[in-house]
């Protein structure tokens, strides 16, 4: 299996840089076996049913994105160093894992002034990554990084435009509850409470878990052979009370929808742990989805339009097939549908004949 067996052609312009407001105006590419249907987000409550659920990523992003000034140890006066940091993750012993340009002209030691309340001493450098240690911990810091950080923008935004303010509202979920990711869960981008209203008026239930997207979900693939690929670890949990409702929902044939593909990685890894049932879940995950994977819990996907030769676009192929994936993405480029993090969505049904459109006339009591 090659990474040119997942290349496409995108037009630099479909590459969104900003939402569409609301949130569920963006458009919606439904997939059900060799069918493309165009559609809006709002228009979820036609293809969800009674009793489907949808798995939720709680996950809160962090303003992860810093801008300081270097000092060296013992001096007082200001430097002309200026220096960027992306927090990657936290570590047992207090510190931060992060990404520093200028890496190379930072010694361990040093200090670097994000602001009066928050700055952090270098302890560390390995591998193109560097360990901090911040002057603040617990609530302290929270506040002092909400201050002054910026949302952590994919690269092929940041590339366009820097983060803004607009950017903490926008590249958030309604729902996020749980501090820790380094960069969203796209595809909830796109639901709003009265998006949320209209599906559980539906009988669509939901279920939230939570995984902590790395910085390393941006990572480029590097190997010809695809299957040699190694992911990076990101830390998730499912709790007693969301494995019971997924469970429950399907004994009672219910579909199970996960919305992103970090909720279906994180079930989907739960399953595989659990000899094929879902099962509590509390970790680091690893799991590499691709062309040959055996589904054990999902039932369906919504999630945004990915990156060509990605581990995500490898993923949606294991759901819905390669020759059937190609179709959906040359129909999202000639429809125009907008790419990657803030751009438009498909709701993707892998069996046709498992998942029968539902008609306006099914719908009328809706």
């Amino acid at each position: 299996m090659k990474l040119s067996d997942f290349d496409f052609d995108l037009p630099d312009d479909l590459i969104a840089t900003r939402p569409v407001k609301p949130r569920s105006a963006a458009k919606l590419l439904v997939a059900e076996g060799d069918c493309i249907s165009d559609a809006v987000v709002t228009d979820l409550v036609r293809w969800l049913r009674p009793g489907d659920r949808l798995v939720l990523n709680d996950t809160k992003v962090i303003p992860a994105r810093l801008f300081g000034e270097r000092f060296r140890d013992g001096e007082t006066g200001r430097t002309s160093s200026k220096m960027e940091v992306t927090l990657l993750e936290p570590k047992a012993d207090g510190t931060w894992q992060a990404l520093i340009k200028p890496l190379r002209k930072i010694r361990e030691g040093e200090v670097i002034v994000f602001s009066d309340a928050l700055s952090a001493v270098l302890t560390a450098k390995q591998d193109g990554q560097a360990k901090l240690a911040f002057n603040c911990e617990g609530d302290a810091f929270d506040e002092a990084l909400a201050e002054v950080g910026r949302m952590p923008l994919p690269p092929y935004i940041a590339a366009k435009r820097p983060a803004d303010l607009q950017d903490h509202q926008d590249y958030q979920t309604v729902w996020a509850q749980n501090t820790g990711a380094v960069a969203a869960p796209t595809a909830s981008l796109h639901f709003d409470d009265a998006l949320l209203d209209l599906l559980k008026q539906r009988g669509v239930e939901m279920t939230h878990v939570t995984l902590h997207v790395g910085a390393g979900t941006f990572l480029p693939v590097k190997v010809e052979d695809v299957t040699t690929h190694k992911m990076h670890a990101e830390w998730g949990q499912i709790t007693e009370k969301a494995a019971s409702e997924i469970a429950a929902t399907k004994a009672a044939g219910g579909r199970i929808i996960p919305v992103g593909t970090t909720a279906l990685r994180l079930i989907e890894t739960a399953a595989r742990d659990g000899g094929g049932a879902i099962q509590p879940w509390v970790g680091k995950t690893d799991i590499f989805i691709y062309p040959g994977f055996q589904f054990a819990v999902t039932d369906a996907l919504m999630t945004n339009f990915h990156l060509p030769q990605s581990t995500l676009l490898m993923l949606v192929s294991a759901l819905m097939g390669q020759e059937r994936v190609k179709k959906i993405y040359d129909h999202a480029v000639q429809n125009r549908y907008r790419f990657f993090s803030y751009g438009d969505a498909s709701l993707l049904f892998p069996d046709k004949n498992e998942h029968e459109l539902k008609t306006t006339s099914d719908l009328s009591s809706t």
